[in-house]
């Protein structure tokens, strides 16, 4: 018997899914800091949370941001994971987890010699693309600037 299909799914008994195979996943270079990621929320159609996977190589980091509205969680699924929280920094093994309440400013950094691969999750989904934001928006979210190092990667 041959079950219904959607592009992303399966339709089995009034249950629907949808699966993304890792070789189809589209990855891209993020606006700001360049950074490898796949917006799976996006390419899954999620509506109701974000969810990317971010690949940062040794060197790089993620915006220093914060959110609005927009609760995150953080699993480090491979390399050491190195996280700036206001002037904490956390040191994560792969499988930990991390919630991050919105308005505390987050940067993920990488000042180790192997990659970090991170799942990020986020709740309610909230426009990220920095290029698509006013002056004032950016402002509030990016407080140093949407390019902004942590002091671990700034040149001395």
């Amino acid at each position: 018997m041959s079950r219904p299909t959607t592009s992303l799914g399966v339709i089995i008994t009034g249950m629907t899914y949808r699966l993304l195979r890792a070789a189809d996943a589209f990855w891209r270079p993020s606006n700001q800091m360049r950074i490898e990621n796949t917006n799976l929320g996006q390419q899954l159609e999620l509506g109701a949370m974000g969810a990317r996977l971010w690949r940062l190589g040794p060197g790089q980091a993620s915006t220093k941001h914060r959110h609005k509205e927009e609760e995150e969680l953080y699993v480090l699924l491979d390399g050491k994971g190195r996280v700036r929280l206001g002037e904490e920094v956390l040191t994560l093994d792969p499988l930990d987890t991390l919630v991050i309440e919105p308005t505390t400013v987050r940067q993920l950094f990488n000042d180790t010699d192997t990659d970090q691969l991170w799942l990020v999750v986020g709740a309610p989904p909230e426009a990220a693309n920095t290029l698509e934001m006013s002056p004032e928006r950016l402002a509030e979210l990016y407080p140093d600037g949407p390019k902004a190092l942590p002091p671990e990667l700034s040149p001395e």
